[in-house]
C-alpha cells in the first residue's frame, strides 16, 4: 500500500513504564560510574548478566524516536520528520560539547588533589596538543573516559531517517541493514576513527547501532500497528533463558556455583565497547521480559517513588549528564578516605540518587510552566 493512503496514526498516549525504566536506568549508569562502589558493583542488576543499563539506554531512546519519527512522518511528511530529527541531534551535539569541556576542566582542576587524574580519565592528548584535542573533541571522534556513548545517540539519531526511508519501501526487510553493519564492525573491523593519540576508543557505533535501529524499527511497529510483536511463547522462553544462562555466568565468575561453568570472562563474551552478540542477546532478552511482564500503565507507577522515577526518565539526557559529575564526586571522596567507605559508600549513593531525582522533578516543573495553558483552562478564566 502506498505510504500516503494510509490512515494517519493517532499520538500514542506517553508510557510511563517507559519512563520508570529510563529512570531506573540513569540511577543505576549513575552508580556503576562511581568507580570503587560496591553498591555500583554489587546491587545493579548489570552485575548480574552479560549487559548492562547501557544497552537499554540505547535500544530504549530508540523505541520512543522511532515512534516519534514515524509520527512525524504520517503527519507532515519524511522531510518535515528528518528536519526533526538534525534539530534533535544539533541539540544532543550541543549537551555533548557543553559536558565536554566542564569534564576536562573539572579533570584538569582535579589534578591539585589526584596528581594524573587528567591522565587517568583520559585526557592527556589534550595537554599534550591541545589544538589538535579541541578540533577533535569537536568531530566527536576523541573520546576520555565517559563521552562515549552521547556521540553513539546522535550518530544512530543522524542515521535514523534513511533507516525510516528504507522501512518505507521494503518494511521489515529494512533490518538487514543493521544487522549487516553490526555483522562488519564485528568481521571486517569497521569502526570509526580514533583520533588522539593514547585516547578511549569508547563504543563502536556501527555496532551499537543494532540497539537502537532495531528499538526504532520497534517503535514505528508500535505506533502503525498497535503493538511492537505478538507475545510469542517461544521468545519468552527463549528470553529467559538467556537471562538465566547470564545469571549462571555471573554466579560461576564469582565462585558462587558449587561448580565452574567452562567460560571464562572474556571480551567474546561480555565485551562492551564493540557490543559482542551475547550482550546484545542478553539486553534484548531484558527488554522483552519487562516489556510482557510490566503493564504499560497501573496504580502503583502513581506512587511517590515511581513518579520520581518517571520524571527522571522523561529527563533522562540531563540527568545523565548530571549524575556523570555526580559519580566522579563520589570516586574522590572514596579515594580520598577509603577507609571510611563502610558507610560513606551507601549513604552518598542515596544522596546522590537524591539529587538526581529532585533535578529530574525540577526540570519537570520548570516545562510544565514554560508549556502554554490549555485551551479550556483559557476558556475557564475567561468565563
Amino acid at each position: 500500500m502506498n505510504q500516503s493512503a494510509q490512515p494517519v496514526p493517532a499520538r500514542p498516549p506517553r508510557d510511563t513504564r517507559v519512563d520508570i525504566v529510563r529512570g531506573w536506568l540513569q540511577l543505576t549508569i549513575f552508580a556503576s560510574h562511581a568507580a570503587g562502589s560496591w553498591v555500583g558493583a554489587w546491587m545493579i542488576h548489570g552485575a548480574w548478566g552479560l549487559s548492562d543499563s547501557s544497552e537499554q539506554f540505547v535500544f530504549l531512546s530508540g523505541l520512543m524516536l522511532g515512534s516519534v519519527f514515524a509520527l512525524k512522518t504520517a503527519r507532515q511528511g519524511w522531510v518535515v520528520a528528518s528536519k526533526d530529527m538534525l534539530v534533535r541531534s544539533i541539540r544532543l551535539y550541543r549537551t555533548n560539547m557543553v559536558v565536554f569541556v566542564l569534564f576536562g576542566a573539572m579533570a584538569f582542576a582535579a589534578t591539585a588533589i589526584f596528581p594524573g587524574e587528567a591522565d587517568r580519565l583520559g585526557w592527556s592528548y589534550m595537554q599534550a596538543h591541545p589544538i589538535q584535542a579541541v578540533l577533535a573533541g569537536l568531530t566527536t571522534f576523541y573520546q576520555p573516559n565517559y563521552m562515549d556513548i552521547l556521540p553513539v545517540f546522535m550518530w544512530c539519531m543522524l542515521v535514523l531517517p534513511a533507516f525510516a526511508a528504507l522501512e518505507a519501501r521494503i518494511g521489515d526487510w529494512a533490518l538487514i541493514a543493521p544487522l549487516a553493519i553490526y555483522a562488519a564492525a564485528h568481521v571486517f573491523g569497521l569502526a570509526p576513527p580514533v583520533l588522539g593519540t593514547g585516547t578511549h576508543g569508547g563504543f563502536n557505533p556501527f555496532a551499537w547501532q543494532i540497539l537502537f535501529l532495531t528499538g526504532a524499527w520497534l517503535g514505528r511497529r508500535t505506533l502503525l500497528h498497535g503493538r511492537a510483536l505478538p507475545p510469542w511463547r517461544w521468545l519468552t522462553a527463549g528470553a529467559i533463558a538467556v537471562v538465566v544462562a547470564g545469571l549462571l555466568l555471573r554466579l560461576s565468575w564469582f565462585g558462587f556455583l558449587p561448580f565452574a561453568i567452562p567460560l571464562a570472562e572474556t571480551d567474546a563474551i561480555i565485551g562492551k565497547d564493540l557490543l559482542v552478540l551475547p550482550r546484545v542477546l542478553h539486553a534484548f532478552a531484558l527488554a522483552w521480559l519487562v516489556a510482557i511482564a510490566v503493564p504499560r500503565e497501573a496504580r502503583w507507577m502513581r506512587g511517590m517513588g515511581f513518579r520520581w522515577l518517571a520524571a527522571a526518565g522523561r529527563h533522562s539526557l540531563l540527568v545523565f549528564c548530571l549524575g556523570l559529575f555526580l559519580s566522579w564526586g563520589l570516586t574522590a571522596v572514596f579515594r580520598l578516605w577509603p577507609g571510611a567507605m563502610g558507610w560513606t559508600d551507601p549513604v552518598l549513593m542515596i544522596a546522590g540518587c537524591a539529587i538526581l531525582l529532585r533535578f529530574a522533578l525540577w526540570l519537570d516543573r520548570a516545562r510544565e510552566q514554560a508549556m502554554p495553558p490549555r485551551p479550556a483552562a483559557v476558556m475557564g478564566t475567561a468565563g
